[in-house]
Protein backbone atom coordinates (compact mmCIF):
# COMPACT_ATOMS: atom_id res chain seq x y z
CA UNK A 1 0.00 0.00 0.00
CA UNK A 2 0.80 3.30 -0.63
CA UNK A 3 0.34 6.98 0.40
CA UNK A 4 -0.02 9.76 -2.38
CA UNK A 5 0.99 12.03 0.40
CA UNK A 6 3.32 12.33 3.47
CA UNK A 7 1.13 10.46 6.50
CA UNK A 8 -0.59 12.73 8.91
CA UNK A 9 -0.06 12.98 12.85
CA UNK A 10 -2.71 11.20 14.55
CA UNK A 11 -2.86 14.37 16.27
CA UNK A 12 -4.49 16.18 13.15
CA UNK A 13 -6.12 12.95 11.77
CA UNK A 14 -8.23 12.76 15.29
CA UNK A 15 -9.27 16.15 14.93
CA UNK A 16 -11.09 15.42 10.88
CA UNK A 17 -14.66 15.34 10.77
CA UNK A 18 -14.87 11.43 11.27
CA UNK A 19 -17.38 11.47 7.78
CA UNK A 20 -14.32 12.76 6.15
CA UNK A 21 -12.12 9.74 7.53
CA UNK A 22 -14.69 7.59 6.49
CA UNK A 23 -14.65 9.53 2.94
CA UNK A 24 -11.19 8.24 2.44
CA UNK A 25 -11.71 4.80 3.99
CA UNK A 26 -14.25 3.91 1.53
CA UNK A 27 -11.75 4.48 -1.40
CA UNK A 28 -8.58 2.95 0.12
CA UNK A 29 -11.22 -0.06 1.48
CA UNK A 30 -12.61 -0.60 -2.15
CA UNK A 31 -9.21 -0.20 -3.97
CA UNK A 32 -8.00 -2.82 -1.27
CA UNK A 33 -10.68 -5.09 -1.75
CA UNK A 34 -10.37 -4.77 -5.73
CA UNK A 35 -7.22 -5.52 -5.74
CA UNK A 36 -7.06 -8.78 -3.74
CA UNK A 37 -9.95 -9.72 -6.27
CA UNK A 38 -8.09 -9.01 -8.94
CA UNK A 39 -5.25 -11.02 -7.92
CA UNK A 40 -6.87 -14.11 -6.79
CA UNK A 41 -9.78 -14.29 -9.11
CA UNK A 42 -9.69 -14.89 -12.52
CA UNK A 43 -12.85 -13.99 -13.19
CA UNK A 44 -14.24 -11.28 -15.38
CA UNK A 45 -14.93 -8.21 -14.33
CA UNK A 46 -18.60 -7.97 -14.11
CA UNK A 47 -17.63 -11.42 -11.59
CA UNK A 48 -15.38 -9.16 -10.05
CA UNK A 49 -17.35 -5.97 -9.72
CA UNK A 50 -20.31 -8.52 -8.26
CA UNK A 51 -18.14 -9.75 -5.46
CA UNK A 52 -16.54 -6.21 -4.74
CA UNK A 53 -20.03 -4.18 -4.23
CA UNK A 54 -21.23 -7.62 -1.29
CA UNK A 55 -17.81 -6.76 0.26
CA UNK A 56 -17.65 -2.90 0.55
CA UNK A 57 -21.25 -2.35 0.92
CA UNK A 58 -22.62 -1.04 4.36
CA UNK A 59 -23.85 -4.20 4.61
CA UNK A 60 -21.24 -6.25 4.10
CA UNK A 61 -18.94 -4.41 6.03
CA UNK A 62 -21.15 -3.94 9.28
CA UNK A 63 -20.52 -8.14 8.85
CA UNK A 64 -16.62 -7.65 8.14
CA UNK A 65 -16.71 -5.39 11.32
CA UNK A 66 -17.67 -8.01 13.99
CA UNK A 67 -14.20 -10.12 13.58
CA UNK A 68 -12.62 -6.71 14.19
CA UNK A 69 -13.98 -5.10 17.11
CA UNK A 70 -12.30 -7.40 19.71
CA UNK A 71 -8.99 -6.21 18.31
CA UNK A 72 -9.12 -3.05 17.79
CA UNK A 73 -6.83 -0.62 20.51
CA UNK A 74 -8.54 2.42 22.52
CA UNK A 75 -7.55 4.53 20.12
CA UNK A 76 -8.85 2.97 17.23
CA UNK A 77 -12.26 1.75 18.84
CA UNK A 78 -12.42 5.74 19.78
CA UNK A 79 -11.84 6.60 16.13
CA UNK A 80 -14.62 4.03 14.61
CA UNK A 81 -17.65 5.08 17.45
CA UNK A 82 -16.67 8.58 16.65
CA UNK A 83 -17.70 7.42 12.48
CA UNK A 84 -20.14 5.53 13.62
CA UNK A 85 -22.24 8.12 16.00
CA UNK A 86 -21.47 10.99 13.33
CA UNK A 87 -24.02 12.67 11.63
CA UNK A 88 -24.30 11.70 7.98
CA UNK A 89 -25.31 14.15 5.20
CA UNK A 90 -27.26 11.11 3.78
CA UNK A 91 -28.87 7.63 4.10
CA UNK A 92 -28.66 4.51 3.06
CA UNK A 93 -30.87 3.24 0.64
CA UNK A 94 -30.22 -0.60 0.61
CA UNK A 95 -28.82 -0.90 4.40
CA UNK A 96 -30.49 -0.36 7.90
CA UNK A 97 -29.97 2.76 9.50
CA UNK A 98 -27.38 0.26 12.09
CA UNK A 99 -25.88 -0.90 9.29
CA UNK A 100 -24.84 2.23 8.10
CA UNK A 101 -23.40 3.97 10.85
CA UNK A 102 -21.39 0.94 11.72
CA UNK A 103 -19.95 1.21 7.89
CA UNK A 104 -19.10 4.36 8.42
CA UNK A 105 -17.20 3.89 12.15
CA UNK A 106 -15.66 0.63 9.89
CA UNK A 107 -14.90 3.65 7.00
CA UNK A 108 -13.85 6.41 9.25
CA UNK A 109 -11.30 3.94 11.20
CA UNK A 110 -9.43 2.71 7.67
CA UNK A 111 -9.25 6.20 6.88
CA UNK A 112 -8.01 7.32 9.83
CA UNK A 113 -5.07 4.44 10.10
CA UNK A 114 -4.37 5.11 6.13
CA UNK A 115 -3.87 8.95 6.45
CA UNK A 116 -2.33 8.31 9.37
CA UNK A 117 0.48 5.86 7.35
CA UNK A 118 -0.31 2.46 9.35
CA UNK A 119 -0.66 -0.23 6.74
CA UNK A 120 0.93 -2.62 8.53
CA UNK A 121 -1.92 -2.24 10.76
CA UNK A 122 -4.73 -1.81 8.31
CA UNK A 123 -3.29 -5.28 7.07
CA UNK A 124 -3.64 -7.35 10.26
CA UNK A 125 -7.05 -5.93 10.19
CA UNK A 126 -8.65 -6.18 7.02
CA UNK A 127 -6.45 -8.42 5.41
CA UNK A 128 -5.24 -10.90 7.74
CA UNK A 129 -4.42 -13.43 6.07
CA UNK A 130 -1.88 -10.88 3.63
CA UNK A 131 -1.59 -8.62 6.34
CA UNK A 132 2.21 -7.36 5.17
CA UNK A 133 0.80 -6.59 1.53
CA UNK A 134 -2.03 -4.46 3.01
Amino acid sequence: MFLIDAPVSRERARLMNPVVLAFVGDAVYTLCVRQRLALSSGEKTGALNRRASEKVSAHGQSAALEGILPLLTEEEADIFRRGRNAKKPTKSKNATAGEYARSTGFEALIGYLYLTGQAERLGELFFPAQGENA
